[in-house]
């Protein structure tokens, strides 16, 4: 009585291989990606949650709170704190009220009355795609916009 052979072909073995390849070779391009998005998608939030921070302290403190935008220096915050740095891949442009802008640096500023003198920051991927953060000048309300490629 003859027993079957045990174990794998070499057929079955470079077809393993062969698998194993092809995920190393996507593997880490679908990881760069997937970095890309979460810090673009971080970015966006710490943005948001640091207007509506500025847009609150101002009113509780009863004194002018102003969020800052450093595109020279690339990095974002609220003054006197800690500064937050824009990733690399992502692009970001500004438009604030004139008394607001010193050369790179861009403020937004919240006021105790709850209004704001408004602007928007754009903050792109590399696809082109992204979203426009609006802060109402009169409100001071921050707001939210998908930006097309």
């Amino acid at each position: 009585m003859r027993r079957a052979a045990r174990g794998f072909t070499l057929i079955e073995l470079l077809v393993v291989f062969a698998i194993m390849a092809l995920i190393t070779a996507v593997a880490p391009v679908a990881y760069e990606k997937m970095q890309d998005s979460l810090r673009y998608r971080e970015t966006v939030r710490s943005m948001v949650a640091l207007l509506r921070t500025a847009r609150q302290q101002a009113a509780l403190t009863g004194h002018d709170t102003l969020f800052e935008l450093d595109l020279h220096k690339r990095r974002y915050g609220l003054r006197g704190k800690a500064q937050t740095p824009i990733p690399e891949a992502l692009t970001v442009h500004a438009t604030v009220a004139d008394t607001e802008a010193a050369g790179q640096r861009l403020d937004i500023r919240f006021l105790p009355s709850g209004a704001a003198t408004g602007g928007s920051i754009d903050i792109v991927r590399p696809s082109g795609t992204g979203v426009r953060l609006r802060v109402d000048w009169f409100s001071g309300r921050v707001e939210q916009q998908a930006l097309a490629p």
